[in-house]
């Protein structure tokens, strides 16, 4: 008689993620899940407690955009249901994060159907985060378990998508089964349709003027920063990145020309993006964002466009071809040239700031930003005018910004610097936020204060929704006032200045810039009409649609 022991379902899931390089674990805790958040305690994963469930899954978005995988652990009912729309957000920007919910016990859901958190029959929540998921599983049968447990970490990675796992309470601690590895159909390119994509390229880019490349968002998800580079360098090519794509490519490099997104660019960028005769698009995903609200002017006769699973050449599809193939194979069949790079435009900084009893404004204080940007920063911007103003911004680093660019939901940026710090300790984080959407989770500030932490909080106080304002002036945009300031008497020790003019700015800038051992915040009043250039362009666009106009 075999009497093995094997792994209790609950272990099983916490060895495989901390085997798949998830190290942390963020969520808040409820009875449903308090099993396996005490295998937690004895196991290498630390658990990170949060205020509020939706700020575990942002910040579980982050940890997986800096290190691959990220995850979170939540109660039934009330706990999952208040992640769903970051994880929307998560599988709209494709991050692959693990959602990690309890369930009332598989006795539980027969015999007391009353039970709290219910909110409908026990399938209802599965079927909801199916919806925003890339794969479901209900880990209800120890025979099986481990297997889905397996298959689910799989997909995340080989997707880039969220998924989610549910574990009954009663089953945390029951013995699982090993079974033999289920491996996954591989993502693997067509020969014939990759060799036949990569001949039409090369002949394209030999009869090309001023061929240019686009970089895009999935270049990041796939870890493919260090092969645009080589393309970069090997053939000479300048490249703009998309709003989404922004930092693919270290900012403060020669050959990089800025963000390209239509009317809202610069108008360098523009005229480099407009007048190429072959624009090679690299994991470019054509939201409207990123276009800018359409305004990009990009004619698909002039264009390489290859994403995840297809190069599509002009009007050719090759089919089955990854974008991790392609790029690969491309980087070996460029010819290298020696030739230096252009120069790029300078990036705007502050000039002479700060000038006395001048009133601070967005794009001033962006340029003092750039110029206080360092190596070791990864910027963290929320959405609304510090997303648009943070065009400007030169992140020295690949992929050390990050941002819900495309699903745009406010409140990411506070919680998502949680998730980014714990990621990559060695690494300062600068968080941009508006006021109202530091009202919405900026709570978490107290979790980088609870832990230790050092991030520079930047916030944007221009007294209301600023975005808002520019498309459609109403007294629905105004939000009550908050001292951000004196935040530390409430969440514990941190560092809060005041600054409505340029030195004040200033002195709050450079003390916060030395203070290492606890995080600071900068409450900045703007003025109610400050915008940034790019921020009054989509205004603009945005306008007609409010009332109906096309």
């Amino acid at each position: 008689m075999n009497t093995a022991k094997f792994d209790t379902i609950g272990q099983y899931l916490l060895k495989r993620l901390y085997d798949a390089g998830v190290k942390h674990i963020f969520g808040v805790p409820g009875d449903y899940i308090l099993g396996f958040y005490d295998l937690m305690v004895n196991s290498p994963v630390q658990h990170i407690g949060t205020t509020r469930e939706d700020t575990a899954a942002f910040a579980a978005d982050a940890y997986a955009r800096c290190l691959g995988l990220g995850a979170m652990a939540v109660t039934y009912g009330v706990g999952a249901l208040n992640t769903v729309n970051a994880v929307a957000g998560a599988y709209a920007e494709s991050s692959p994060v693990i959602v990690i919910s309890g369930a009332p016990g598989i006795r539980e859901q027969r015999e007391d159907p009353l039970i709290h958190h219910r909110f409908g029959p026990f399938t209802f929540q599965r079927e909801i985060f199916e919806r925003i998921t890339c794969a479901t599983e209900v880990l209800n049968d120890p025979v099986i378990a481990f297997r889905q447990i397996d298959r689910a970490i799989a997909t995340a990675r080989r997707l880039c998508k969220p998924v989610y796992i549910e574990i009954p309470r009663d089953l945390v601690m029951a013995e699982g089964y090993p079974m033999p590895d289920e491996a996954l159909e591989p993502l693997e390119s067509d020969e014939t349709a990759l060799s036949e994509a990569l001949a039409e390229t090369m002949e394209l880019m030999a009869k090309s003027v001023s061929p240019m490349i686009i970089a895009g968002v999935e270049l990041h998800r796939r870890g493919l920063q260090s092969a645009l580079v080589n393309l970069v360098e090997r053939a000479h090519l300048p490249v703009v990145a998309t709003l989404s794509g922004k930092s693919v490519m270290a900012e403060r490099h020669p050959a990089y020309l800025g963000i390209y997104e239509g009317a809202m660019s610069s108008e360098n960028a523009r005229y480099m993006v407009e007048q190429s005769d072959l624009l090679l698009m690299l994991g470019v995903t054509l939201n409207d964002i990123d276009t800018g609200i359409y305004t990009a002017k990009l004619d698909p006769h002039h264009m390489i466009r290859a994403a995840q699973n297809e190069v599509v050449i002009s009007s050719h599809r090759y089919p089955r071809v990854t974008l991790s193939d392609f790029l690969t194979a491309l980087v070996g069949l460029v010819k290298t040239r020696s030739e230096g790079f252009s120069s790029p435009p300078a990036a705007y900084e502050a000039s002479a700031f700060p000038e006395p009893k001048r009133p601070i404004t967005t794009a001033r204080m962006i340029g003092r930003l750039n110029q206080a940007l360092s190596p070791e920063m990864i910027v963290v911007c929320d959405v609304g005018d510090c997303l648009f103003a943070a065009i400007d911004l030169q992140v020295h680093e690949q992929s050390e910004f990050l941002a819900s660019c495309y699903y745009a939901t406010m409140g990411f940026a506070v919680p998502a610097a949680l998730g980014a710090q714990i990621a990559r300790p060695d690494h300062r984080l600068l968080v941009l936020v508006g006021d109202g959407a530091f009202q919405m989770t900026g709570t978490e500030l107290s979790t980088h204060a609870y832990l230790g932490l050092n991030p520079i909080v930047v916030v944007f106080n221009n007294s209301g929704y600023g975005t808002e304002r520019g498309i459609l002036e109403g007294p629905f945009n105004d939000i009550s006032s908050w001292r951000f300031d004196r935040l530390g008497e409430v969440f514990g020790p941190l560092k809060g200045y005041d600054a409505a003019t340029e030195e004040a700015f200033e002195a709050a800038l450079i003390n916060s810039l030395n203070n290492r051992t606890m995080p600071s915040i900068i409450n900045v009043h703007l003025s109610a009409d400050d915008a940034s250039s790019a921020m009054k362009r989509l205004a603009e666009h945005l306008k007609s649609r409010v009332k109906g106009g096309s």
